[in-house]
């Protein structure tokens, strides 16, 4: 259809000949009045909810690519991999193995595409997740997904660290972050949490760089094979027997380093990746 059809068609429209007839009785009206200054705030709302509308659908695929930039970023953090000059995409492709995992089983699980695979929203849907009993949701995370995506860097076939999302409630938020363990799926890397709403300069502290390495170097389990690496009021005497799964808690922030406690003692547990990480110490 030409424009000249299609102008002509649009023109000789009824419903378009009314709102037409309309506008230009409204445009006639004085400033002050009531429905001409209605009708031109309506306008605006139409057009200005058309132009959200548009960015929101626009901006998508950059919102989403920055969000994988910055998940990715967090997973070359925590394995020690990340400088100010890490290409983040190169570094992720060259150095890290995404495998998806069944936690019950501890099994990796195959024909699933591992990349594309979000453990969140999967937590969320009835048919891929598991309701837990409240017996055992130390974490206050009321479900968790069947399946979790874990992530490996190898040095050839030989793992060389293992990354473990974990999340949990603290004070004010559900805390999502990642433990790296050494290959002996015992030995700390690093922790770090990439999405909290703690109290900033308290339970917000999880991120400062200088509490994360006061992780580096303890163990997670005891000679029984129990997670016991927990958070400790005030700041661990290394001279003691059991420092070795103890951390300096957040001063001022009870319930968060309660929180955090809790958060790898379940994922630590049976109910999380103990099953897993079993089967990497004896090399299944």
């Amino acid at each position: 259809m030409s424009n000249g059809n299609f102008k002509e068609r649009l023109l000789a429209n009824e419903h378009y000949q009314k709102f037409d007839a309309y506008k230009q009785k409204v445009l006639a009206l004085g400033n002050d009045s009531l429905e001409k200054t209605i009708a031109v705030a309506l306008s605006l709302c139409f057009v200005c909810a058309i132009l959200v509308s548009f960015a929101a659908v626009a901006l998508r695929p950059l919102q989403l690519e920055n969000k994988a930039m910055d998940m990715k970023k967090n997973i070359l953090d925590v394995a020690g991999l990340l400088d100010e000059d890490t290409d983040i995409h190169q570094a992720f492709a060259s150095q890290i193995e995404e495998k998806l995992v069944d936690i019950e089983t501890g099994d990796y699980v195959e024909g699933m595409d591992a990349v594309a695979y979000d453990q969140r929203k999967a937590a969320k849907n009835p048919a891929q997740n598991i309701v837990l009993d409240r017996s055992v949701d130390i974490a206050s995370i009321k479900r968790k997904a069947k399946i979790a995506k874990v992530y490996l860097v190898k040095s050839g076939d030989a793992i060389q660290s293992i990354i473990l999302p974990m999340h949990g409630y603290g004070l004010w938020s559900t805390m999502y972050g990642f433990l790296a363990l050494e290959a002996d799926g015992q030995t700390v890397k690093s922790i770090n949490f990439y999405d909290q709403a703690e109290t900033p300069g308290l339970g917000g502290e999880v991120v400062n760089p200088n509490w994360r390495a006061l992780w580096q170097g303890k163990k997670v389990y005891n000679d029984a094979g129990e997670p016991v690496l927990r958070l400790i009021k005030g700041v661990v005497d290394t001279n003691k027997p059991g420092s070795e799964y103890q951390v300096d808690g957040l001063a001022g922030a009870t319930l968060t380093s309660n929180g955090v406690s809790n958060l790898v003692k379940y994922w630590m547990s049976a109910e999380g990746f103990a099953p897993y990480l079993d089967k990497i110490r004896n090399n299944d």
